[in-house]
This record gives C-alpha cells, sequence and structure tokens, in this order.
C-alpha cells in the first residue's frame, strides 16, 4: 500500500490511501461511522451502500449505472419539470434504484394522458409516480437535515 504522507498522517489516517475508501481494510471506519445520518444539499443515504455496490459489481459496470440515471434524470428535467421539480427529481433518482426509475419512465412513455396535460400537471403526476415507487421500496423521498443545537 505503501507510506502514508505526514500531512495524512497529522489527520489521523493510519494507512494509506486506496483508490476507493471501500476497498480499505478498514472501512468503513471511524470517519464513516455516521455518514449516513444526515444530507447537505444532496442526499447522503446511499453513499455507504454505493460503495458496496461498486465494490461488487465494479466501477465499470457501476458507472454505466450511474450514466444511465442521469440521462433519465435529464430526461426528466427537460420534460418535466415545471421550474419546481429540480430537487426533488435529483432526490428521487438518486435514491431509488435503477430498475425503480427505469418502470417509473416507462410508465410515464406509456402513459398517453401525462404527456397531454400542462407541464404543471405534467410535473405532479410524474411526481406522483416517483414518490409512489418509492413508498413501495420504503424510501423516504425527503431530504434529512440536522437538527440544530438549541444554544
Amino acid at each position: 500500500m505503501g507510506t502514508v504522507p505526514a500531512a495524512e498522517a497529522g489527520r489521523g489516517i493510519r494507512h494509506a490511501k486506496p483508490e476507493y475508501c471501500s476497498l480499505c481494510r478498514e472501512f468503513p471506519c471511524e470517519r464513516y461511522q455516521n455518514m449516513d445520518e444526515f444530507d447537505s444539499f444532496i442526499s447522503h443515504r446511499n453513499r455507504k451502500k454505493d460503495l458496496k455496490k461498486r465494490d461488487k459489481i465494479g466501477t465499470e459496470e457501476y458507472q454505466r449505472e450511474q450514466q444511465e440515471k442521469l440521462a433519465i434524470l435529464n430526461w426528466l428535467l427537460q420534460n418535466y419539470n415545471d421550474g419546481r421539480k429540480k430537487s426533488f427529481f435529483c432526490l428521487a433518482v438518486n435514491l431509488l434504484e435503477l430498475q425503480d426509475v427505469r418502470a417509473v419512465k416507462q410508465q410515464i412513455i406509456q402513459d398517453d394522458e401525462i404527456n397531454r396535460r400542462p407541464i404543471k400537471e405534467k410535473a405532479s403526476r410524474v411526481k406522483k409516480l416517483l414518490e409512489d415507487k418509492a413508498n413501495e421500496q420504503q424510501i423516504v423521498l425527503k431530504l434529512r437535515k440536522k437538527k440544530r443545537d438549541a444554544g
């Protein structure tokens, strides 16, 4: 693995850095103990799960999945964003599994009624489809904010 640079040793890192943290024999270390508990402007809920998934299926396949999710997200934003759904669509695509995102896209494509509606109604209907899929998987499509101290 090599030696640890002095600057890193000063930050408490006891081992050389592998290419991905999940490849380290100490993963998950204390650095990742609570990594999924709270979100910032994006969801952090799947970080550990995603690292393990990438290890299981390989980096190339994982990247292909992420690219497909990105393409579906762009499609949603181009066709069903009423100016208020960008964050929601990003969160849904991030938290749902690829097969679930694909299934929702298929529902949208097959539902001729959706595409005949004004954009606000389209956006609302697509949001509902994503929420329904998330509910099936017991996934909450909301960011988890860290509670502020009362002091």
